[in-house]
C-alpha cells in the first residue's frame, strides 16, 4: 500500500506535468494565449480536485444510506463516473466560456478534448509512476 508521502508526491506530480503539457498544447492548440490556459488548466485541475473530493465522499455517504455498503457493481462504476464528469462538466463550462469569451458549445467541445486529454495522460502517467515509484514488498512474514 502507499505511504501518505508517496500519494502527495503522486498527485502534485501528475498535476504538474499534466500542466506542463496540457498549457501549451491547448494554447497551440485553440489558437488562444498560453496564460490564458493557464488560468483555465490551474482553475479546472483545482476545481476537479476539490470536486473529486466533495463527490466520492457524497456517493460513499449515499450508498452507505441506500445500500448498506459501499462496494460498486461495474454498473454503479459507469453510473459512478457519469454523474461525477457531468458535475464537472457542469460547473467548467460557464466559467470557461466566460473567461475566454467563446460560446458555450465551443467550450463543451473544448471540455472534451481536456477530458480525452486527461484519460490517455492518467493512464500514461500512472502505469509510468507505478515503475519510477514501485510499492514497496514488505517480506512475507516468518512462519512459526
Amino acid at each position: 500500500m502507499r505511504t501518505v508521502q508517496d500519494r502527495i508526491r503522486h498527485a502534485v506530480l501528475f498535476e504538474a506535468i499534466a500542466l506542463a503539457v496540457f498549457i501549451p498544447a491547448a494554447a497551440y492548440l485553440f489558437n488562444i494565449p498560453a496564460k490564458h490556459m493557464g488560468v483555465v488548466g490551474v482553475a479546472g485541475a483545482t476545481l476537479a480536485t476539490v470536486w473529486n473530493f466533495v463527490f466520492n465522499l457524497g456517493f460513499d455517504h449515499a450508498m452507505q444510506r441506500a445500500a448498506g455498503h459501499t462496494r460498486k457493481t461495474l454498473p454503479l462504476r459507469v453510473l459512478h463516473v457519469a454523474l461525477f464528469e457531468a458535475g464537472l462538466l457542469i460547473m467548467l463550462l460557464p466559467p470557461i466560456a466566460w473567461y475566454l469569451g467563446i460560446s458555450l458549445t465551443q467550450a463543451f467541445l473544448m471540455d472534451m478534448t481536456f477530458a480525452g486529454f486527461y484519460v490517455v495522460y492518467a493512464f500514461l502517467f500512472n502505469l509510468t509512476y507505478d515503475r519510477v515509484f514501485p510499492i514497496p514488498v514488505k517480506p512475507a512474514a516468518c512462519a512459526a
